[in-house]
Order: structure tokens, then sequence, then C-alpha cells
């Protein structure tokens, strides 16, 4: 395990306890246009609507709004993320970060292939302090235990791959909050993959430009062929590049869901600092792969 040690800032201490105790929409019968009348309507926080007159209330039944919002209290204060996303469509959980930030792991897996039959070959998760990576035949099942920390994940599409293949391939369950950049990115129009979102919010990748996920695949196998840990060394370089990628992604997606709110101005949280990757990016290989092999030679599709 390499073990990266970096502030994490002020951004907790700015952002905590605010979009969250803003959000009305987890509430059964509150839409996101009856949210947005409470907010011009001046009630724009949880202590707000717990004080308003009960008539200026956007529900038939404003007791059981009252009782929604102190379970919602009682949740937050217990740090059970989980009770909010359950209510939240996949693109609102934006609105969880800066309150559960410092129980996220970022998260990323390589694997042999797409399909049933393929297996993991590295995992690399980061909470903002640590890189901490796993590899195939070394220290992969110690990714049970320590992903046990942490309340939440973040992935870029984990929610139809890398969970999913994770639990199937280790026969567990994760019960862990799930932020999916992917629905968030795409609720502000940046479709693609996780690298061609990286590119329109202005993330380089610049010594691993020309590796993806197939790519990933050949360094592993290059690596299991003749032992050269400089392809292992490559992949974990690439496989560390997402994650630290998501956390700043993340903070951007926040920013810019802000200003769909009346809270542009005042929660706006500050970019993150790309970290120092503790991985070393071997460009021989990458070149000697990139000429040598198609994705035909290896069944990738």
């Amino acid at each position: 395990m390499v073990t990266l040690s970096r502030p994490r800032g002020n951004d907790d201490a700015i952002g905590l306890l605010v979009m969250l105790k803003n959000t009305f929409c987890h509430i059964p019968g509150i839409s996101p246009a009856a949210e947005q009348r409470l907010w011009s309507a001046g009630i724009d926080c949880w202590d707000a609507a717990l004080k308003a007159d009960r008539l200026a209330l956007p529900c038939r039944a404003p007791t059981a709004f009252s009782q929604y919002l102190y379970a919602s209290l009682a949740h937050l204060e217990s740090s059970n993320p989980q009770h909010f996303a359950v209510s939240l469509q996949a693109n609102q959980h934006w609105r969880l970060f800066p309150e559960f930030r410092h129980t996220i792991a970022y998260l990323d897996i390589e694997t042999t292939g797409l399909g049933y039959g393929n297996t993991i070959t590295t995992i690399v998760l980061y909470d903002g302090q640590r890189i901490r990576h796993y590899v195939q035949g070394d220290n992969l099942n110690d990714f049970m235990h320590d992903i046990r920390e942490y309340s939440t994940v973040v992935t870029y599409n984990g929610k139809s791959f890398d969970v999913p293949f994770i639990e199937r391939f280790f026969r567990i369950k994760m019960h862990h909050t799930h932020i999916d950049l992917m629905y968030v990115l795409r609720s502000l129009g940046y479709k693609g993959g996780l690298k061609s979102c990286e590119r329109q919010l202005g993330l380089e990748r610049k010594e691993l430009a020309d590796v993806d996920g197939f790519f990933a695949v050949l360094l592993w196998q290059e690596f299991k062929r003749k032992k050269d840990h400089r392809a292992l060394e490559t992949l974990l370089a690439y496989n560390a590049t997402d994650v630290v990628h998501l956390e700043a992604l993340m903070v951007q997606a926040y920013n810019l869901k802000l200003h769909e709110t009346p809270f542009r101005n005042s929660h706006q949280l500050t970019a993150s600092d790309v970290p120092a990757i503790p991985f070393k990016a071997d460009q021989e290989t990458i070149r000697r792969l990139k000429c040598s092999a198609t994705s035909s030679d290896y069944g990738w599709r």
C-alpha cells in the first residue's frame, strides 16, 4: 500500500452541513419544482422550514413534512448518507458530497475484460489523503477489509460496472452509499466516458493520454507473461490517475450543480489539487504495446 499524505484543506469546514440542509426533494411529495418554490419563498434550509408557518409549506400534511425534517436531522447527526441517497435521484447525489466527504473513497477497478469469467487485476482507492492499491496475486483480498472504513464510494459508471463486478468477484455485497459521477455529469451535459469528461473539464493525463481500459488489459497481460514490473507500475499509474481525477471531477460537478440553486455564491468549494501519482508510467512499455497490439488480438470488445 502506498500512503500519500496530503492535507484536505478547509473545504470540509466550508461545506459542512450546508447543501444537504438546503435540500427538500428527498422528502416524499416534494419535487424539484416544489423545492425551488420553497427557496423562492425564503424557506431555504431545514431550520427555516421548521420555523415557517405551516400554511407556507407546499404539502397537504405539514406535520409529516416536519417529521421528515426531524428525521433528516437525526440521520445527518448520525452520519447516515444512505437515508438521503435512497430518496434522491442519482443525478442529485452530488448534494451529499461536502457533508460526507470525510468518509468517501474514490474507487476504480481494472479487469481482464468486461464479461463474466473475467477477473479483477487491480483496484485503487483514494480518500483525499491516502492512495491504496490492490493487485491480483498479491494483496487483492485486503480490499474487502479496507473498504469497510468508508460509508460512501464515488465512481464513474461504477453502478453498472465496478461495484457489480466487485460484488460478483468477491462474493460480497457492498452496502455503501454510491455517488456515480456519470449521472451527475450527464445532468450537466457532459457525456462519454471518464476520459472524455476529464478533457471537457480541463483535466490532463499527459504521459497516460493514450492509455485506456483496453490498454490496461494489455499491461496486465504483459506483466503476467514477462513478470515485467514496469507494465504493472504503468497499470497502477493509470488506475490511480482515475481515482484522483474522480475527486477533482466531484468538486467541479458540485460547484457546477450549485448554479442551478440560489446557493451558487455561498456554497462553492475550492478546486481540489490533483496529487502526484506514486507510480511511474513507463513510456517504452506504452510505445511498444501500442505498436504491436490490436483489440482483436486480446478479444476486447
